[in-house]
């Protein structure tokens, strides 16, 4: 608990210090959400796992710990540092071309617990994450006294027609900030959809964390109505495990997991009923820090979820891959074009190929599977 206790601490200092500089920009809703957000911090220190974010990452993301939209890069614990991006275009100069995983965290919606949630996904993949940060503003207050906390699953049309009041309040551009209309879809769910429907990136696994879920599922909803080839290409290849919150996802996406606690009742009252958890962790709420008892250790959930689908082995061979020589590439390409049919790739028929004195002089097919010494294909 120390050290949850001092990160805690010193990203709590650090607002602090960049408190004045953040008065000039939007003096009187900074001012009126400051204390709130501050709670909310407090919160994400309680439910996700902010012990794996060290000192100088907690100080470095301590001025955006509100920025609803704005994205962060969480490598695995012992790798390089949090990368901070405003907007998709930074994202993927900054990398994120290569990052395959897409978080989303809730309850506070921090900054800090979302860097902390990612890392624990980011744990168990072994290679960075993507997160985006659910924010808190004015939107989220009033929601709050409709019991949004509690039923956000019930009012989420609510609070993206309550953040037109965040923009005319002079809220950060960040994000997606000028994609759609801030009265339809929420800045967080439409920064989330930029990404998917980013071609430059590719996304194979979406993890969500109680309201994080219900943004997923938002934007994915507003994907399938706008571009449904991007839509089927993603469900292809994409696992989406949602954790703490049963929300429906669009039904083109068949392999999506629902783990939730056994003890999880605020997960329950959030859930869809008709949605059925695939697993439920024993002795387990709805909190992932495990400085506390009854957490649900999300890395090592992950990691037994995974181990059963080869989706992450499958992206760490095809990063190896593109990262082969150009030579090796040109030969497997042109073999492969010099093949006039399929044939099946026995050792006698590869050592026969190679032999000069034994080349044919006319082309011979004989059956076997389309995929016999072709080249690797993209998942």
């Amino acid at each position: 608990m120390f050290q949850t206790a001092f990160t805690l601490s010193l990203i709590q200092f650090a607002r602090i210090l960049s408190f004045p500089e953040r008065l000039q920009r939007s003096p009187l809703r900074n001012l009126a959400l400051e204390g709130l957000r501050q709670r909310n911090v407090a919160l994400d220190a309680l439910f996700y796992d902010i012990k794996v974010i060290t000192p100088e990452e907690a100080f470095y993301i301590s001025d955006s710990l509100a920025a609803q939209g704005a994205i962060m890069i969480v490598p695995p614990s012992d790798g390089a540092p949090i990368i901070l991006c405003e907007t998709v275009d930074e994202f993927v100069l900054r990398g994120g071309d290569k990052v395959w995983a897409l978080a989303v965290a809730g309850i506070g919606g921090s900054a800090l617990g979302a860097a902390a949630f990612a890392r624990n996904v980011a744990d168990a993949i072994g290679g960075p994450v993507a997160v985006v940060v659910s924010g808190y503003g004015i939107a989220d207050v009033i929601t709050e006294a409709f019991g949004g906390l509690f039923f956000f699953g019930h009012l989420r049309s609510l609070r993206p027609m309550l953040e037109t009041l965040d923009d005319l309040a002079g809220r950060p551009k960040v994000g997606a900030y000028g994609d759609g209309a801030a009265a339809r879809t929420s800045l967080d769910t439409r920064t989330v959809q930029a990404l998917l429907a980013d071609p430059r990136l590719s996304f194979r696994l979406l993890v969500g964390h109680s309201k994080g879920n219900l943004v997923l599922s938002a934007a994915l909803h507003d994907l399938c109505k706008e571009d449904e080839i991007r839509v089927a290409d993603l469900a292809e290849t994409m696992k989406i495990v949602t954790i703490g919150a049963r929300i429906a996802m669009p039904p083109t996406f068949t392999d999506v997991v629902d783990v939730m606690g056994e003890w999880d009742w605020f997960g329950e009252i959030n859930s869809r009923p008709f949605i059925d958890a695939d697993r439920h962790i024993p002795h387990s709420w709805h909190h992932t820090n495990t400085d506390l008892g009854g957490h649900l250790p999300v890395t090592s959930t992950l990691q037994e979820i995974l181990a059963i689908s080869p989706m992450a082995a499958d992206a760490r061979a095809e990063e190896s891959s593109a990262e082969a020589s150009p030579l090796a590439n040109e030969t497997i390409v042109a073999l492969s074009s010099a093949r006039p049919g399929p044939r099946p790739a026995t050792i006698e028929k590869v050592k026969k190929a190679f032999s000069v004195s034994t080349l044919p002089s006319t082309p011979h097919s004989e059956p076997g599977s389309s995929e016999d010494l072709q080249p690797p294909k993209p998942h």
